[in-house]
This record gives structure tokens, C-alpha cells and sequence, in this order.
């Protein structure tokens, strides 16, 4: 015996097509990994070349955001570069990162 169906409201069938759809794509993308927020949270960094007299509290002030500690901007630049703050030098290239 086959049996048939019917539908008996077009607007609650395409409602319920429309929000399976959306489960099976999110569920999809998800663990193919499109909805990570990686991506967004990538830091930008900028190439800086030293020049004589500069000094890393000085490329921190310049370059850091007003609402970050200076300390921590030295920080960061330090674990960035693989540096220390005494070990910088004319010629140099650092990476800095860019504060939005």
C-alpha cells in the first residue's frame, strides 16, 4: 500500500523546509569549520625599521593605544620580536602590532 501525502498548509510546510535548511547548513558549516571566529580575531602588525635613538617605551608611546598600559605594549613587542628592550638597534626590523 503506498500512501500519500498531503500538505495540507503550504505556508507551515515552506516554513518548516525554510528553518531545516537553515539547522542543516549551520550544522554543516560548523563542523566543516566556515563559522569560527579565528579569522576575526587575527592580529595586524606593522614593520617598523629602528632608528638611532629609538627605544621601545618610545615606539610603545607612538604606536600603542591611549588605553593600553605602555608596559604592556613593551611586553608584547618583546614576546613578538623574540627581543628585549635593551637589545634593539639602528637598522632593525620589529614587528608592532596594530591596535584598533
Amino acid at each position: 500500500m503506498n500512501k500519500k501525502y498531503r500538505i495540507k498548509s503550504k505556508i507551515r510546510f515552506t516554513l518548516f523546509m525554510t528553518i531545516a535548511m537553515l539547522v542543516i547548513f549551520s550544522s554543516v558549516g560548523t563542523i566543516i569549520g566556515v563559522n569560527n571566529a579565528e579569522s576575526m580575531t587575527k592580529t595586524a602588525y606593522s614593520e617598523i625599521i629602528v632608528q638611532t635613538g629609538d627605544t621601545l617605551w618610545d615606539l610603545a608611546l607612538e604606536f600603542g593605544p591611549d588605553y593600553k598600559d605602555t608596559r604592556e605594549i613593551v611586553y608584547e613587542i618583546c614576546m613578538i620580536n623574540n627581543i628585549t628592550a635593551e637589545s634593539i638597534y639602528p637598522g632593525q626590523v620589529i614587528l608592532i602590532p596594530v591596535y584598533i
